[in-house]
């Protein structure tokens, strides 16, 4: 996968989100990666030569377990996340039940969930193995995230919506280098 290994070596001199990683790690949730705006964003000042802002709206957790579809779990691990660190920006979502909600076929893995998500730059996430070593799940790649692209996922079926949400963000007054692909 191109850029692979600069999207490491960015993720490791992140000492805040290095923490969160670990934090999450510690959780033993089954495919479980920090992604979306925290890691997106982070790059996206990186590449617009910004020191670190932190201008993500949460920490968005996901993961896939088939075997406990209870929304209260979730909830649960993110008043844990949020005891842990006195930041509440934490986001925990099981990806085995969020077909429901999206109104999609079932998904089988957090990779095929992020494969649905609005924008390909997005569908991004980072885990730590046992060992610290980063782990991606990019279903789409990190080419567009790289060439500061943002467009509609392949599999995301609203263009309307994803129309709207991008321009609701208001990425490219944040990031002006951006190309935004509408729908």
């Amino acid at each position: 996968m191109l850029h692979v290994e600069k999207f490491v070596q960015a993720i490791m001199a992140h000492e805040e989100l290095m923490h969160d990683l670990r934090r999450v790690r510690s959780l033993q949730l089954p495919q479980c990666y920090i992604g979306a705006g925290y890691v997106r964003n982070y790059i996206w000042d990186l590449l617009h030569g910004y020191a670190l802002r932190e201008l993500h709206s949460d920490i968005d957790v996901v993961y896939y377990d088939a075997s406990d579809l209870r929304e209260e779990r979730d909830i649960q691990l993110e008043r844990q996340l949020r005891e842990l660190t006195g930041n509440a920006k934490w986001s925990v979502k099981n990806q085995a039940r969020m077909h429901l909600r999206n109104g999609t076929v079932p998904y089988h893995s957090t990779e095929d969930a992020l494969r649905y998500w609005p924008e390909v730059v997005t569908a991004i996430g980072v885990q730590l193995d046992e060992e610290d070593r980063v782990n991606i799940c990019a279903p789409h790649g990190l080419h567009d995230l790289y060439q500061l692209v943002v467009r509609k996922s392949p599999f995301f079926t609203d263009a309307d919506y994803y129309n709207q949400r991008v321009q609701k963000k208001c990425w490219q007054e944040q990031w002006p280098k951006l190309t935004i692909i509408t729908a």
